[in-house]
């Protein structure tokens, strides 16, 4: 049996709630066979984040790890390749810090790869009727943040496979901002478990170009 943790952030920016929290609550407690599902949310805060990234590891000791975070402006479900050792933030977070050129690990590497099968999740995702690619870039923000900081701390666990994931705007965020693109919560919660699903049974990752990048 393979445990799962799912992360989604808090609102930020103003915002009274946030897609990806959304989606990933709504998987609290859900198992099929082999494998269950863990939820936590995360500050949306340099440093903060990864604290309670650091304890939710530690209390799940998970075999997958998918974190997953509010890209608005995109249209699609997209599934995040690497992370970087930047923080430069384009907004203050939660606690109005802005921090600029700033590395994340000072230890660290210049970027770490996400170690899920990102294609084949992309394939399944379109398979299931969903949009979605891979993306090159997870931006410099507290995701990056987060899935670099993830990524640092599993670094010494290859058993583990971990990664990040963006989605869309609600519809109802996007009806305050002209012209931006939204997905359902239905379809984003069935594109989470999608994702589950095939993290927790593909072994490797398809051999195929990857989709349109952000």
């Amino acid at each position: 049996m393979k445990t799962v943790l799912l992360t989604g952030f808090e609102p930020f920016n103003k915002q009274s709630l946030n897609p990806a929290w959304e989606s990933v609550r709504a998987l609290e407690g859900w198992a099929e066979e082999g494998f269950a599902v863990n939820v936590r949310q995360l500050p949306c805060v340099f440093g903060h984040a990864l604290d309670a990234l650091r304890a939710a590891l530690g209390e799940v000791r998970p075999d997958v790890v998918i974190a997953v975070g509010q890209a608005g402006g995109r249209h699609d479900i997209t599934v995040e390749r690497v992370a970087i050792n930047i923080d430069d933030a384009p907004i203050a977070d939660n606690h109005g810090i802005q921090l600029v050129d700033q590395p994340i690990a000072t230890d660290g590497p210049a970027a770490y790869f996400a170690t899920l099968p990102i294609k084949a999740i992309v394939h399944a995702l379109r398979e299931g009727g969903l949009p979605a690619s891979v993306s090159q870039t997870a931006g410099t923000f507290v995701c990056n943040h987060l899935f670099y900081g993830l990524m640092h701390e599993l670094r010494t666990q290859p058993a583990t496979s971990a990664g990040f994931i963006h989605i869309p705007y609600l519809p109802q965020q996007a009806a305050q901002i002209p012209g931006a693109p939204s997905m359902a919560l239905a379809d984003m919660v069935e594109a989470i478990r999608i994702a589950v699903r095939t993290a927790c049974t593909t072994e490797g990752d398809l051999r195929e170009a990857g989709g349109k990048t952000h």
